[in-house]
């Protein structure tokens, strides 16, 4: 398991830095094509898939800055991730701080809501000029951000959506992702914003999500979209992940691939290939269809003794790469 569970991620997060949501002005749902290979450059799209991961959430650190997600990705031959908005905005100078001090701190209400405000203020004032270095380290070192993961958007103003998906089109990233709601109005509202830009949203579901909470999310704008978490399907009991893909997958930004136990065999979240989870079969049917959704690896298992956090993301790259070769 990881060292924040991912409520506890987001928690951190948002309490010194309500993370934004990004995406892409790029054709709806075409996933970027990694460059021709350089020499030390990662690259992770195998037989057409691409294999990502969710960054900094899989390597257990919301404070971790873009140059050590850089570092890490190219360390694990990854070319593309699903970036959260903690590390941009960091870097471009946000007057509230990454991350509370401690993991699992209450959160002040009142110093939450200054933070926020404080935030809101300098998103709506701030140049996006200082994106184009950012992205540039990304760029120069073959890791493209394809996917941007934003925490509490359905709170954001008109404004700050604006500012998150124009963000988005500055990142050079094609969608953003955020998680699912129980209220309807939300997607409608922040659908319009996706239509306005031209840029998908993915809705992120969790083990209570079913195949119609996914689908009725779609409903209310032509870019909501959805990111499938197979893991989370297969726990909940919701059926096959593979059906689901067949008959959404022009809906779907990107899937989050981890392996977990099924609801009868008690939901546990295991290393790869030790659960019940269909990874081999789905990554092997984008492949077959050459669908563009990024296969987003999310290390959510607890790290085995005498190992470490990249060796199990190490492992579990191996583990896509073996299966679509």
């Amino acid at each position: 398991m990881s060292l924040y569970t991912r409520r506890e991620f987001s928690k951190l997060a948002l309490a010194a830095l309500p993370a934004a949501g990004l995406c892409s002005a790029l054709s709806p749902l075409r996933a970027a094509e990694v460059p021709a290979k350089a020499a030390g450059k990662p690259n992770s799209k195998v037989k057409g898939v691409q294999i990502g991961l969710n960054v900094p959430y899989s390597f257990s650190n919301p404070t971790m800055s873009g140059d050590e997600v850089i570092k890490n990705c190219v360390a694990l031959g990854l070319s593309a991730v699903e970036l959260r908005t903690q590390p941009v905005e960091a870097f471009l100078g946000s007057p509230v701080p990454a991350a509370v001090a401690a993991r699992g701190a209450a959160v002040d209400p009142v110093q939450a809501k200054a933070n926020a405000d404080k935030l809101e203020k300098w998103r709506l004032g701030v140049s996006l000029e200082q994106v184009k270095a950012f992205r540039k380290t990304f760029d120069d070192a073959g890791v493209k951000i394809e996917i941007v993961k934003v925490d509490g958007i359905f709170k954001m103003s008109d404004g700050v959506l604006d500012y998150v998906f124009n963000l988005a089109k500055a990142l050079g990233a094609r969608a953003l992702s955020t998680e699912i709601s129980k209220d309807e109005a939300d997607h409608a509202r922040v659908g319009k914003f996706a239509d306005k830009h031209r840029c998908w949203i993915g809705y992120h579901g969790h083990a209570t999500t079913d195949e119609e909470h996914y689908v009725k999310a779609t409903t209310s704008a032509k870019f909501n979209g959805i990111n499938l978490d197979i893991g989370h399907y297969v726990a909940g009991g919701h059926g096959s992940p593979v059906e689901f893909l067949k008959k959404h997958h022009a809906r779907v930004t990107h899937v989050h691939i981890k392996d977990r136990k099924s609801k009868a065999n008690g939901a546990a979240t295991l290393p790869f290939g030790q659960g019940d989870t269909p990874i081999k079969e789905v990554l092997r049917l984008i492949r077959d269809n050459q669908w563009n959704i990024q296969a987003t690896l999310e290390i959510e298992y607890k790290t085995p003794e005498g190992s470490t956090r990249l060796a199990e993301i190490a492992k579990t790259v191996q583990y896509c790469r073996d299966a679509l070769a």
